[in-house]
């Protein structure tokens, strides 16, 4: 009997606008867009990812009703909420210092690796990581 094969592709990240979310997520984290197609009433699919994963994407969902504002830059209660491994921690914490990302604490060495929190534009946090295993 063969067990399933599943992975988790997408998630859904609300945001405000698609273009101000499109250009921090291309130009400051350096992600790729994969996609960007116009649907119906004004929505869009939006899609990007890391630079060269063939892992999970996020899709860009403006908000539409006042429930979903509401929850922008806060989807996980204030917790981080994506973790972005690298394979350079030094290289991507740098650059992206350069580009104006928020850091909300200094780098620190864990048992498991290196890591910082940082907030994408919205607020969301977010966790860099290089596994010490890489």
């Amino acid at each position: 009997m063969h067990s399933p094969a599943q992975q988790i592709a997408s998630v859904a990240l609300v945001v405000r606008d698609y273009d101000e979310a499109i250009d921090f997520y291309t130009n400051k984290l350096l992600f790729t867009l994969l996609e960007d197609t116009q649907l119906e009433k004004g929505k869009r699919w939006v899609q990007v990812a890391p630079p060269n994963t063939s892992g999970m994407s996020l899709i860009l969902a403006k908000a539409s009703t006042e429930e979903q504002r509401n929850a922008i830059g806060n989807q996980t209660g204030g917790r981080v909420f994506l973790f972005l491994q690298t394979n350079d921690f030094w290289r991507d914490y740098n650059r992206m210092k350069e580009k104006g990302v928020t850091f909300t604490q200094a780098p620190r060495e864990e048992d498991y690796g290196t890591v910082v929190v940082f907030q994408d534009l919205y607020g969301n946090k977010w966790d860099l990581l290089q596994l010490t295993s890489q």
